[in-house]
């Protein structure tokens, strides 16, 4: 029976027929029925085994468990086993923590194999938690049958497609910008680069890129949280489809290319102290047209972004100067927004996965 309108509740109703589906037996009863006939193998990416389940894991475990009941459905025989991720500095991570590792020499005088050891000895730490919400989702996988990433057998079959892809010649060597562990001496995912995240203060500067031939003697403003990788700069980018403005600066007359929403960020010059400084709120408003402090600058010309597209520029440093017949000229990409800096961004390919990007697909680099 089952109950209408207020009386109705989904969580009971679920409780009850997760019960039935206990009391049948259903998944392995499925499984039986279905047994000899054809098999449809789902590739499954498992979690790390040294955290508990949140939305991630739920919505991601929901589609697969959508995926392997159709194929069910249709009278395929679907195995489906629990697994867990046991490689990767998750789990080292976890027993540094433990253990109050914080250096490599640490890791020694304890023993290699102690500490592979104890890192073995966590992975099934959290098992029933998992089972728990994985069950109560009503996701049917076998968890008695389960399998690990460390398992022998696991890895001798994932170094056996790498053989089967490197016969194939289907093995290429590329680039990818990576968060790194200076400690670990390793590369990170992003899932591991954010196990110890934290907010902290981020140096901003401007830096000026004098504009080669350019007939007002003008320099590309760019702006940078990062400048220890200005020295690595190899172009400028700009979205094409953004208004730049040029401007001179009437103390000196030195002509800056900002993008035109972003005229505000300019620094202006304080009355008193004849220093440059960032504009305030309490700006002079008749002295502030379009953001920009007509006292300290005045609006030479507005330029579509795209005309600034393959412009050379002279580079703050001499290195990579063997590459300045592709580098040092603008480039641009959607990336680039209106809502932070100054519209134009300073390119380090080997520092940022963007900067890899619209380098790699520029020809500035290969």
């Amino acid at each position: 029976d089952v109950c209408e309108g207020k009386d109705f509740s989904f969580p009971l109703e679920e409780q009850r027929v997760l019960e039935l589906w206990s009391k049948l037996d259903a998944f392995h009863e499925q499984l039986r029925r279905t047994e000899g006939g054809e098999e449809f193998i789902f590739y499954d990416g498992p979690p790390f085994a040294t955290g508990l389940p949140h939305y991630g894991h739920i919505l991601a475990g929901t589609i697969k468990d959508v995926v392997t009941r159709h194929q069910s459905m249709r009278g395929r025989h679907v195995m489906r086993r629990f697994g867990w991720d046991c490689h990767g500095l998750p789990v080292e991570f976890e027993i540094d923590k433990l253990l109050g590792i914080t250096n490599r020499q640490q890791v020694l005088d304890l023993g290699i194999g102690k500490y592979n050891e104890t890192c073995r000895g966590i992975v099934t730490k959290y098992v029933a938690e998992w089972e728990a919400v994985v069950t109560r989702t009503g996701r049917w996988i076998d968890f008695k049958a389960d399998y690990k990433t460390m398992d022998i057998n696991f890895m001798e079959s994932v170094w056996w497609v790498f053989g089967q892809l490197w016969d194939k010649d289907l093995v290429y060597k590329g680039f990818k910008v990576m968060p790194y562990s200076t400690g670990c001496k390793t590369a990170l995912s992003n899932f591991e680069a954010g196990l110890d995240y934290r907010t902290v203060p981020d140096p901003a500067v401007m830096v000026s890129f004098p504009v080669i031939g350019d007939a007002d003697n003008a320099a590309l403003v760019a702006w940078t949280t990062t400048p220890w990788t200005l020295p690595s700069n190899l172009a400028l980018c700009v979205n094409a489809n953004l208004v730049y403005a040029k401007v001179k600066d009437r103390s000196n007359g030195t002509v800056y290319i900002v993008a035109e929403s972003r005229l505000g960020q300019l620094p202006v010059k304080a009355k008193a102290s004849g220093k440059k400084q960032a504009p305030s709120k309490g700006s002079n408003a008749e002295a502030v047209q379009g953001g920009l402090d007509t006292e300290s600058y005045e609006l030479l010309a507005k330029i579509p972004g795209s005309s600034l597209v393959g412009l050379k520029y002279t580079p703050l440093f001499d290195f990579f100067l063997e590459l300045q017949d592709t580098a040092f000229r603008v480039i641009a990409d959607n990336y680039v927004t209106d809502d932070s800096g100054t519209g134009v961004v300073h390119c380090a390919p080997a520092f940022g996965e963007d900067d890899h990007r619209v380098c790699l697909s520029a020809g500035i680099i290969e």
